[in-house]
């Protein structure tokens, strides 16, 4: 009887704890969530199956990780860097959510390892490999961590887009191709912009819901199946990352000027038939609707599952940041340092570690500058050129903007606190200045030197005179000297001043505004690849600074390229101008431009008027520029290295 009284005595001690523990439960998980306890906002997201590992190894697992760390950490410093990653890898085993090896093991290949090999291709291997870690295992594994962010976004701004390494051309060709592959081309006006990664956030999240949307997409991929089934061994077919890059190589032989010149659609024709079975499918016009609705479920499908990048933020971002082109490194350093700061700036909103939050602010508004001095791309993946890169003021206003919530968010952090963001305004901002200064903006550059003069000139906390000179005496004084330290902005300046000339010399009739523009531009051009400082040739064979600013020809297409494609200006007026401009700048476009305006001006009552044909004129002497830049291009493709993209994508 005792023994009985004694067990349900414990037996009812033990429902009371449950329930008391039941009740407190919901509690202790808010807690969690405010102090930043938990990995993840549920407790089982992003677990990953390895986590059994460490999990069964139970107590050892502690001491076994410690070991092997300082190991790891021995063997990087001696130089061991395969051995430090073998290491680190089976830390990332054991304890998977130990954020700081993803990123040691991240850094290790993108840095260390890519350095020692021999050519740009195992350079950009081992860069790539390094940012695929952290992005699409070490950040689902550590969702809030904000420090693999920081370091991810730091590695596209600095190891891609920065110019220390000697193959840093390679990666920004690569970058640029992979995701032309991905996207597309993305329009230029800002409207359009938003309107194109919105199509891809509203995208079917499932085969079935891309039927119920557009009847006919189970029939293509049927078709598709069929017809790519003798391929087998060559091609496995599948709905996945290389069936999106191999349409997006399809659709940009049908777009590319320079796949024209090489002739590579009847090429690819004749010599692939994975691409002869896709041609006869994507160019099915019974299939359009279908494959555009197939197209844009695989593109939200694979930014998801192969990058980890969620297309409702990336639309987010443009609409409510700027013209983000995916193509270019610093959208995806931007992407990663914004999105650190929305999911994991909660967990290091300490005293202690309130300098993550900074660091992470930093590479996010320096992604933000970078973008609006290079962020409009011009590209064609076929050209083996370097990615064209024009100045975007666009970013201006958004950058003006954000520096304020930045400079409130920071105003009472521990050290410099909201003034350690104000040199970095100061300092852009005058060159924003300089930049609207070069593309006749004299307006809007006058508006920000009067807004520097009153935060930081004469009505400054420390009144001085520096921003009270004369609008063109106060570029000139800013201009001299930047090239040692910031070469960028020779490109800046090239373009600024071609994109002026463009615009008011042909526009308002005034053609010296435009001869010297180019004068100007040839002979910053020369001084900038001549120079001692800059014509150091890297160890593949390219000029690792002097190629920052293209050749005089190429700067002037990439520019009148914009300037002929942008929809903010009349066409009437674009128009006025092509057909003023030199033959020799006519013939560098005309390829280039005759199909977007054409469609464009066939929306505009002008058409009704004058045909396209005597809108847009063909400059005499196309057939022998064509076939120089056939040549050209055929020269190109030639060679050992450069960016060329290869004749296949099929698995």
């Amino acid at each position: 009887m005792r023994d009985r009284l004694i067990q349900l005595s414990c037996l009812a001690l033990a429902i009371v704890a449950l329930l008391g523990g039941g009740a407190l439960l919901p509690r202790i998980v808010a807690v969690s969530d405010e102090r930043g306890m938990r990995y993840t906002d549920v407790s089982v997201e992003g677990a990953p199956p390895i986590v059994a590992l460490g999990t069964a190894i139970g107590t050892l697992r502690g001491i076994i990780v410690d070991y092997l760390w300082i190991k790891a950490t021995w063997q990087k410093q001696a130089g061991l860097f395969h051995e430090a990653m073998a290491d680190a890898d089976l830390i990332t085993k054991l304890q998977p959510r130990f954020g700081e090896v993803w990123a040691f093991h991240g850094h290790n290949m993108a840095y260390n390892i890519s350095v020692l090999t021999n050519t740009p291709e195992e350079r950009w291997s081992w860069v790539k490999a390094g940012i695929d870690l952290v992005r699409n295992k070490g950040i689902r594994y550590n969702p809030n961590d904000l420090i693999l962010y920081k370091e991810l976004a730091f590695w596209f701004a600095h190891k891609v887009d920065s110019y220390s390494d000697d193959a840093h051309l390679h990666y920004k060709r690569e970058l640029a191709r992979e995701w032309q592959m991905l996207l597309g081309t993305p329009p230029v006006p800002m409207d359009q912009r938003i309107a194109w990664i919105e199509a891809i956030k509203d995208a079917p999240d499932t085969l079935e819901e891309a039927e119920a949307r557009t009847p006919g997409v189970k029939a293509l991929v049927e078709r598709l199946t069929s017809g790519l089934s003798g391929f087998d061994r060559r091609f496995q077919f599948a709905l996945d990352r290389q069936f999106l890059m191999n349409h997006g190589r399809w659709a940009a032989v049908k777009e590319s000027p320079y796949a024209k010149l090489l002739q590579l659609d009847e090429r690819y024709k004749a010599n692939d038939p994975v691409y002869a079975e896709f041609d006869r499918v994507f160019a099915d016009p019974a299939n359009e609707a279908a494959l555009r609705t197939l197209v844009l479920f695989l593109r939200k499908k694979v930014l998801r599952d192969d990058y980890n990048m969620d297309p409702a933020v990336m639309w987010e971002f443009t609409r409510d940041a700027g013209p983000l082109d995916w193509r270019h490194p610093q959208a995806h350093a931007y992407y990663w340092a914004t999105l650190g700061q929305k999911i994991a700036e909660k967990r290091s909103n300490t005293d202690d570690d309130v300098y993550k939050i900074v660091n992470n602010d930093r590479v996010s508004i320096q992604a933000m500058q970078a973008m609006a001095r290079s962020g409009l791309v011009i590209y064609d993946p076929f050209s083996g050129d370097n990615p064209g890169r024009l100045t975007d003021p666009r970013w201006i206003k958004a950058i003006d903007r954000y520096f304020t919530t930045l400079y409130e968010k920071h105003y009472g952090t521990r050290g410099a606190g909201g003034d350690s963001f104000c040199d970095f305004y100061e300092n852009f901002m005058s060159s924003a200045v300089c930049e609207l200064y070069h593309i006749g903006d004299y307006e809007g550059a006058q508006a920000i030197l009067d807004r520097l003069d009153r935060l930081f000139g004469r009505t400054g906390l420390i009144p001085n005179s520096k921003y009270e000179s004369p609008l063109d005496t106060f570029v000139v004084n800013t201009t001299r000297g930047e090239y040692e330290y910031q070469p960028e902005f020779a490109r800046r300046d090239v373009y600024g001043w071609l994109e002026r000339g463009f615009r008011e010399g042909l526009l308002l009739n005034r053609p010296k505004i435009l001869e010297d523009a180019i004068r100007e531009s040839r002979n910053l051009i020369e001084f900038f690849q001549g120079n001692r400082y800059y014509d150091f040739v890297n160890r593949f064979g390219e000029k690792r600074m002097a190629d920052l600013v293209s050749d005089l020809r190429d700067s002037v297409r990439f520019v009148f390229q914009k300037v002929m494609l942008d929809a903010s200006q009349p066409i009437y007026d674009r128009l006025t101008m092509y057909n003023k401009a030199p033959e020799e700048q006519r013939r560098l476009v005309y390829d280039d431009i005759k199909g977007p305006l054409a469609a464009e001006y066939a929306a505009n009552p002008l058409s009704q008027m004058l045909p396209i044909e005597r809108a847009l004129p063909e400059p005499p002497g196309m057939d022998e520029f064509r076939a120089a830049r056939a040549a050209e291009a055929a020269k190109k493709a030639e060679q050992p290295s450069g960016g060329r993209s290869s004749d296949a994508e099929t698995k």
